[in-house]
């Protein structure tokens, strides 16, 4: 018996003590992932589900420079969708718009040219002249427009972010401000119409009846394998930055580098962090459209105990050297009662991998969930009570 005890007594101490070494980071934990770049902050998200996969400093505000111009893409591709303007519009430019500096592919006061055309300046040669035009033609002047960019930041929940432009020029006040995390929120929505993904992909096209040739300033694009945009930006306060897409199988990823010190930095940090979350990372679909997910207790319904279901299937993306670090919790809906028809909305599936948020479907009931008839629900309203009354 002593000697039971005493080897006890030394596992217990070992235990205690590779605790301790877990705790103060000597040794790995199960699934810890260790990277990291030089850029001042950074963040890799799942495009599909916004996901993150990696951050730095994320919600650290700093200036966007022409990373701005992704909300500017936004509002005039949600303009388009709703009818509000058209591609095969044609504007008339502004002094304002034409007095713009730095980027731009120099405008003319009067000058006539179609939407598409100012949006392709915007994508692929960030023109900050192109920028202005288009705010002052989607909603009559660039301060207005921009009081419409912080609306829709605001509805996205980008919550430490302001805009005073649509280029992302210096302001006196110093000028936009906004975060990694913010610029992955902006990017996901843009890459919600395709058509921009077909200028931010394209390396080199033209303007004024091919007069004028528009350079992409990404040099990832044809580099980089998958990468198909979205923005760069640079200024002296902003550093060079850059929200990347890429596109490898079915996962594509959206990487975002902020003040970094030079344009081969900002190329190679990007290189850096999308290897990282192409290689580290593979799909598992975790759940499946109609798959039972759980069981929800209604008192006042025919059967107590009703199965709900997924509503549509979830992939999300987990640690190759840890695939099986994915949890499910049911969140239900507050106050449910039947009756209750098939596909009525009872909560949600949110999925976390390895601890973090990954995703999260909406749970649906599986048929249709009936009234029992008052017998039933006073009997076990009584018994109920009684229970209670024992326990």
């Amino acid at each position: 018996m002593v000697r039971f005890q005493r080897r006890n007594g030394i596992i217990l101490v070992g235990v205690v003590l590779l605790a301790v070494l877990l705790g103060a980071g000597f040794l790995p934990a199960a699934a810890q992932i260790t990277f990291d770049i030089p850029a001042e902050s950074g963040i890799l998200v799942d495009a599909d589900t916004g996901q993150i996969l990696w951050q730095k400093d994320a919600h650290k505000q700093l200036h966007p420079a022409s990373l701005t111009k992704i909300m500017t893409m936004l509002l005039v591709m949600e303009a388009v969708d709703s009818g509000r303007a058209s591609l095969d519009d044609v504007l008339t430019v502004s002094e304002y718009a034409k007095s713009m500096g730095g980027s731009q592919v120099y405008l003319q006061t009067g000058e006539k040219i179609t939407l598409e055309n100012i949006m392709k300046s915007i994508a692929i040669a960030s023109g900050n002249d192109a920028s202005v035009a288009a705010a002052e033609y989607i909603a009559g002047t660039e301060a207005a427009f921009t009081q419409l960019m912080n609306k829709r930041a605001q509805e996205l929940g980008m919550r430490n972010t302001i805009f005073y432009n649509s280029s992302g020029l210096p302001e006196a006040n110093g000028g936009n401000l906004t975060t990694a995390y913010d610029v992955a929120i902006m990017s996901r929505e843009l890459l919600k119409h395709p058509k921009v993904l077909e200028w931010t992909s394209t390396r080199i096209d033209s303007i004024r009846d091919g007069k004028f040739t528009l350079y992409n300033t990404n040099n990832l694009l044809s580099v980089y394998e998958g990468l198909d945009g979205i923005k760069t930006g640079h200024t002296e306060e902003a550093g060079y930055c850059l929200a990347a897409s890429a596109k490898r199988g079915d996962i594509r990823l959206i990487s975002v580098v902020m003040r970094t010190n030079s344009p081969e930095e900002r190329a190679s940090q990007t290189t850096r962090l999308l290897d990282f979350g192409f290689n580290a990372f593979s799909p598992k679909l975790v759940v499946e459209e109609n798959e039972e997910v759980a069981v929800i207790q209604l008192f006042n319904a025919r059967k107590v105990n009703n199965p709900v279901v997924a509503a549509k299937p979830l992939r999300v993306l987990v640690p190759k050297a840890d695939p099986n670090a994915v949890e499910k919790v049911f969140v239900p809906e507050k106050n449910l009662t039947a009756p209750l028809a098939a596909g009525t909305k009872v909560g949600t599936l949110q999925v976390n991998v390895a601890g973090n948020p990954a995703g999260e479907v909406p749970v649906v009931t599986a048929e249709d969930i009936p009234l029992a008839n008052i017998f039933v629900r006073l009997f076990r309203r009584l018994w109920q009570l009684v229970v209670g009354l024992f326990s």
